[in-house]
């Protein structure tokens, strides 16, 4: 029976996909002259030490500043316009097992949303293009069609990420309570635990260890491992949702592969 007031809410970077948005946001930014080139070798590194051992509240908040520093004074429709450039880019890493739970939530009857800290000017062309609801995600405040570098609203991280989806429930008319949310960092629990069915997923090690402690399933994506769930106590049916992903994840993954030799044997394909 479907969830008809249900939903499920993604976290974006290491959980839609591998890595850091804001690496490809950054590229395009600089090759766009809105951005140093000093600021886009900083992104790239904090992009990999995020990669690898998952992001601060400190780093993040001092992505956000100097993003809202860069687009000072910018025209609204030149952050647009990166879209055509990073939008692409980021769908290339969007995990073949993201794709099978956005599918399987839809069938379900819940609506899918994106939410995330990254700029709402990328994050909500990414979710149309995954087919989703919409996203949520931080808005710089626009005036006269420039950013003025100040915020429009919370920054969409921690408990910015409970308050954004809280409000949306109500406009919604969600109940939290038969909704799902996914995320790899332990700065997300304020979004997780306002949901009945938190899942983990490629979590790093302080989020781990509260799954654990409450029984939430842990799913890893983009391993070479059958052993998707990691742990869980009383949480059958998500266990159940988490494996039947991993085996659209793999199922998806060979005919992604099998499609990239057939591009290189055929490269007008």
């Amino acid at each position: 029976m479907a969830d008809a007031h249900a939903a499920a809410f993604f976290d974006l970077d290491r959980t839609l996909i591998s890595g850091s948005s804001a690496v490809y946001f950054g590229i395009a930014a600089w090759r766009n002259k809105l951005i140093p080139g000093r600021d886009l070798l900083g992104d790239a590194v904090n992009g990999l030490t995020f990669r690898l051992v998952g992001a601060t509240d400190e780093k993040s908040e001092a992505v956000r500043d100097r993003i809202l520093s860069a687009v000072e004074g910018a025209e609204q429709d030149q952050l647009i316009a990166l879209n055509e450039d990073v939008v692409p880019r980021v769908l290339e890493r969007v995990r073949p097992e993201s794709r099978g739970l956005i599918d399987m939530h839809h069938e379900a009857g819940r609506d899918c949303w994106i939410v995330s800290a990254s700029p709402i000017e990328l994050v909500e062309p990414l979710a149309t293009a995954l087919g989703m609801e919409g996203a949520i995600a931080t808005r710089s405040e626009v005036v006269d069609g420039r950013y003025t570098g100040r915020l429009d609203g919370p920054f969409v991280y921690g408990e910015g990420k409970a308050e954004a989806i809280e409000k949306l429930s109500a406009e919604r008319g969600y109940d939290l309570r038969l909704s799902y949310s996914y995320s790899d960092s332990a700065s997300d629990l304020p979004m997780m635990e306002m949901v009945g069915h938190p899942v983990a997923v490629n979590p790093d090690s302080p989020l781990e260890s509260v799954a654990h402690q409450r029984g939430w399933p842990i799913v890893i994506f983009a391993r070479r491992t059958k052993q998707v769930v990691k742990t869980t106590t009383a949480v059958g049916g998500a266990v159940g949702l988490a494996s039947t992903t991993y085996a659209l994840g793999r199922r998806h993954g060979r005919i992604r592969s099998e499609a990239s030799r057939a591009r290189r044997l055929l490269p007008w394909t």
